[in-house]
């Protein structure tokens, strides 16, 4: 029997765009990608579980990235739709080669597209074909809470979400693997039980539409905000003139970002936030100078500026002048002495498995 061969390919992300805050994800054209080989004509492995994982890209040199399947987040995420279906180990044998060039701890998405790719990868070593994308988006969602990153990750373009909230019986089980405290997830613990399996439509999206001629300039900084601690800053609640300006501009900004030709005061208006960006500012230099200097009276091309996920990365959506934009956010953050490097990304498509 040949080993069976596929790639498992899963866009970054970037969750909020402004005013969205835990609603909205964009797909950008920076993608996961696991490499996978099966050769079940082996009857044992030397491997645990059967799998050996091997890791190249962002993190590699830093010792946090783990290679054993059991700590691993995107092999665990594996393993709870595998044991959900009553499959305790990937086949033998299986090899996982992960390429990641997604930046981590930069607000673009990392734990999301492992997420996403892991729940496919699941999907695929264990030839459950039943599962559809949108019953892949409730076990996704019984990992990670945000729906905005991965369901962006998985459906791809520009979506809207929103999320049922769970009873505590459905995540108190420790053997589901919790990525929201990486780089240690909770759970994923292998009790020997069968995991609870997802309650169906945990979460729900939308796609909008978004102008061909709107790009993203990802300016990325040279230091981590933990999603963990970026949420820590934020307060329990909120004034009610502030979550009511919020409200106006997610009302508006799905159809400004859809419009053909794009109105770049309209969209400037709309990217603007009170809930998130003014209490991650301790948390990232420069980024008030940023959101308040950057406007399209002051640089053309641009349409607005806003925080990408919990940051510390900078995203400007742009019609032209890709490059003096990203030179010019640069600067805020060098005299901060801070390194960044930048990239032009579009929309992307959602997760593909492409078969040999």
């Amino acid at each position: 029997m040949a080993p069976e061969s596929f790639i498992i390919k899963t866009p970054c992300s970037s969750a909020n765009i402004g005013p969205g805050f835990d609603v909205i994800g964009l797909a950008l054209s920076m993608y996961l990608e696991l490499h996978v080989t099966i050769d079940r004509s082996k009857t044992a492995s030397e491997h645990a579980l059967n799998c050996r994982v091997t890791y190249e890209g962002q993190g590699e040199e830093s010792g946090d990235i783990s290679l054993d399947p059991e700590i691993n987040l995107i092999t665990r995420v594996a393993l709870y739709v595998l044991r959900c279906h009553d499959q305790r180990s990937f086949p033998v044998e299986t090899h996982v080669h992960i390429k990641n060039p997604i930046p981590l701890g930069r607000g673009l998405g990392s734990s999301g597209a492992a997420v996403v790719a892991g729940v496919q990868l699941g999907k695929e070593v264990g030839q459950l074909h039943h599962l559809t994308p949108e019953r892949l988006f409730d076990y996704c969602l019984m990992i990670e809470r945000h729906p905005d990153n991965v369901g962006a990750a998985l459906f791809g373009g520009f979506v809207g979400t929103y999320l049922k909230p769970l009873t505590p019986e459905d995540v108190a089980r420790t053997e589901i693997p919790l990525s929201e405290v990486l780089p240690a997830p909770a759970g994923g613990i292998d009790t020997g039980v069968k995991p609870p399996s997802p309650p169906h439509g945990i979460g729900h999206h939308i796609k909008f539409p978004w102008a061909s001629e709107i790009k993203a300039v990802a300016i990325i900084p040279e230091f981590e905000v933990p999603t963990a601690k970026a949420r820590e800053v934020l307060p329990a609640y909120y004034p009610r003139p502030d979550v009511t300006f919020n409200l106006q501009r997610i009302a508006l900004l799905p159809v400004a970002l859809g419009q053909s030709p794009p109105d770049p005061e309209l969209i400037y208006l709309a990217m603007q936030d009170k809930l998130h960006q003014p209490y991650r500012q301790t948390l990232i230099p420069g980024l008030t100078a940023i959101v308040e200097s950057m406007t399209p009276a002051t640089q053309p091309g641009l349409l607005g500026v806003c925080l990408s996920g919990a940051g510390p990365t900078i995203l400007a959506l742009a019609t032209g002048n890709y490059e003096e934009i990203a030179t010019k956010i640069m600067s805020y953050f060098a005299e901060q002495k801070i390194q960044c490097d930048w990239k032009v990304l579009e929309p992307a498509e959602g997760t593909q498995v492409i078969w040999a």
